[in-house]
């Protein structure tokens, strides 16, 4: 019994010997395994103008976060005790003046745990409206002499509407009216809107900038998004402000569209040597994807020996003259810009409109001149 008992008593104190050493060892493992970051945000969505958004983090162990995207700012607060560091991450993001979606990482990391939280910013549906101190000069040795960012409720004084009746030109459908309703202002847009009125009428607008003055050569750009439909016509081009007869004092026409042939805008210049007849000298069609619905820069360079015609920044068509006569080049006095939006009529209705689509809207973000 006396034996019994001993052993009995040395079998107890092995066991807890092996149990609480091997305990302390369990226990020092799970810590590790059951360590644990968290984040009260696993993703941010911001939209184009940006914003600030805060996120709670926790984890047994010191963290920290960071970005590798430019457009955004990280800064962090951590508050330490004895069994966890918690804190926050203030995530400043920028605005957005992409036409694209983008996104970026914000990162956080405690030992072996990290967490990646996506941010999703959505494009602008325009460029942000500078100042003219900051807006871009597109070529050397030119600087902005005229501009409107549509910043206002409505046209300023440079602009002046048409207002003509159906078939006036080009055998196009619409009548031209001056109403909120054709060149409407809103969040730094001019919304140039083809519709249907109440008595069955399509109305349009077109409207001149400085109509009375205009410009002799020049960088002259505007950034449109198209309409899309069978019908439609938009257009961004240039009429001589002392006109007495077509084509003989010439036409420009920067950028052209009928919907019927979706995403293909046309620069082509008129004059009596070269008046729609379709040659490459006068005229070019180009491609461009995503230009109904989409943001572009149409532009020319038109200088005292040629004008040059650009998509987004790119070169695409030039016109030379043969030589400097009013035949080949009308194109040394002052011109307007104007800019409409068109119904059917000879080429926008070539197969037909399809009503259905109204009302459709070609919008502006801007127009600049620059001169040498």
């Amino acid at each position: 019994m006396k034996m019994s008992n001993l052993l009995l008593l040395l079998f107890s104190l092995l066991s807890l010997t092996a149990c609480g050493g091997n305990g302390g060892d369990d226990s020092n493992t799970g810590s590790e395994a059951r360590q644990i970051l968290t984040a009260s945000l696993s993703n941010i969505e911001a939209p184009a103008e940006g914003g600030t958004y805060t996120i709670s983090v926790k984890s047994p162990k010191e963290w920290h976060a960071y970005t590798e995207d430019e457009w955004l700012n990280v800064s962090v607060k951590t508050n330490v005790s004895k069994t966890q560091t918690t804190g926050t991450i203030t995530v400043s993001v920028e605005a957005n003046e992409n036409t694209e979606e983008r996104t970026g990482h914000v990162k956080v990391a405690s030992g072996a745990q990290a967490l990646n939280i996506p941010v999703v910013q959505k494009a602008t549906n325009k460029i942000v409206n500078p100042g003219s101190d900051s807006i871009k000069v597109p070529l050397d040795g030119y600087k902005l002499v005229w501009h409107d960012e549509f910043n206002g409720t409505s046209l300023g004084t440079d602009w002046t509407h048409e207002i003509q009746n159906a078939g006036w030109v080009n055998n196009e459908l619409q009548y031209y009216v001056n109403d909120n309703k054709v060149t409407g202002i809103a969040d730094g847009v001019l919304n140039i809107t083809c519709y249907k009125n109440s008595a069955g009428r399509i109305c349009s607008g077109r409207v001149y900038a400085c109509r009375n003055t205009g410009w002799t050569y020049g960088w002259i750009e505007a950034r449109i998004m198209l309409p899309k439909g069978k019908g439609t016509w938009p257009a961004f081009w240039m009429m001589p402000v002392n006109f007495s007869k077509w084509p003989e004092d010439g036409e420009n026409d920067i950028m052209e569209e009928v919907g019927y042939n979706p995403n293909y805008v046309s620069s082509t210049i008129h004059c009596n040597a070269y008046n729609n007849s379709g040659t490459a000298k006068e005229h070019k069609e180009q491609y461009v994807a995503n230009a109904e619905g989409g943001w572009h820069v149409y532009a020319c360079e038109w200088t005292a020996d040629y004008i040059a015609y650009y998509i987004d920044g790119n070169k695409y068509f030039t016109y030379t003259p043969d030589n400097k006569t009013k035949t080949y080049w009308p194109f040394n006095t002052p011109f307007y810009i104007i800019l409409n939006l068109a119904w059917g009529g000879s080429w926008g209705g070539q197969k037909g409109v399809d009503e259905t689509v109204l009302p459709a809207t070609m919008k502006v973000d801007y127009v600049r001149v620059f001169q040498k």
